[in-house]
């Protein structure tokens, strides 16, 4: 695990990125990936700067990030994993919903995650034991509300529309007539911190990518929730989930109407 003082040392590194992304918003790149998938300077210009830092400071230890080829990763091992803007397509619009995501991945874990919110100032971060904490303040999930009184959170797959869409929809509706309201804000791991924050009550998703839920999943569980597979299974960190967040008294219960 990093101790304490790495622990600040990365946390001062994500910080710091906020005027570099402030300072390349204003050149507006984008580059279309795929369907309802960009890339923008500012998600190049924020991984290089971070991994190249990082690897100054760690430099045995390796990086799997969304703006790369990824390729030799294996359960037994330790790696960054990185969403340099998590969020790009609200980066594009404007929205001040993206987030810097890093989480550090040992041996098949997640030991410490921070999410960075430059637009709202809003640093999560986690550690394995140590706690969830926003802005140097202790968070803990909304643990009193029932699922009719919940927010929940959605992501609705925007790069697979035709393969998710129909069987997405059937669900989202379920969950919606059982729950008080719906929230979508196109940032998975924003949506699991503010699970952590008792801003929402929980939040699913298909499909997400490593550096989609990495950070985030540490922060939620530290700060007394839980996170899973669409199955109720454990989370691989290193391929594709269908992801449920929640607080741990909903758990059951969406777990039911998914699978329903």
């Amino acid at each position: 695990m990093l101790n304490a003082e790495e622990q600040i040392e990365v946390l001062a590194l994500v910080s710091s990125t906020k005027n570099l992304i402030l300072s390349e918003q204003e050149k507006a790149e984008v580059t279309v990936k795929g369907a309802a998938d960009y890339v923008t300077n500012v998600d190049v210009a924020v991984q290089e700067f971070l991994k190249r830092e990082l690897a100054e400071r760690f430099p045995d230890v390796r990086m799997l990030a969304e703006e790369q080829v990824n390729t030799g990763f294996v359960k037994k091992g330790k790696y960054w994993i990185l969403d340099p803007i998590d969020g790009t397509t609200n980066l594009i619009h404007d929205m001040k919903l993206s987030a810097v995501a890093l989480g550090y991945y040992e041996n098949g874990e997640i030991t410490f995650g921070a999410v960075y919110n430059p637009f709202m100032d809003e640093l999560f971060h986690a550690s394995l034991g140590g706690g969830a904490w926003l802005n140097g303040k202790r968070i803990t999930v909304a643990h009193d509300r029932e699922l009719k009184d919940a927010v929940i959170a959605f992501g609705p797959c925007p790069y697979e529309k035709e393969q998710y869409t129909e069987e997405n929809f059937a669900v989202f509706k379920k969950l919606f007539l059982h729950s008080a309201d719906f929230r979508r804000t196109g940032s998975a791991e924003l949506d699991l911190c503010y699970i952590a924050c008792g801003r929402v009550e929980a939040y699913l998703e298909r499909n997400l990518k490593p550096w989609d839920y990495s950070a985030g999943s540490i922060i939620l569980t530290e700060a007394g929730g839980e996170i899973s597979d669409w199955e109720g299974g454990a989370l691989p960190y290193l391929k594709n989930a269908d992801i449920l967040g929640c607080a741990p008294q909903l758990k059951a219960e969406l777990l039911e109407l998914i699978r329903k």
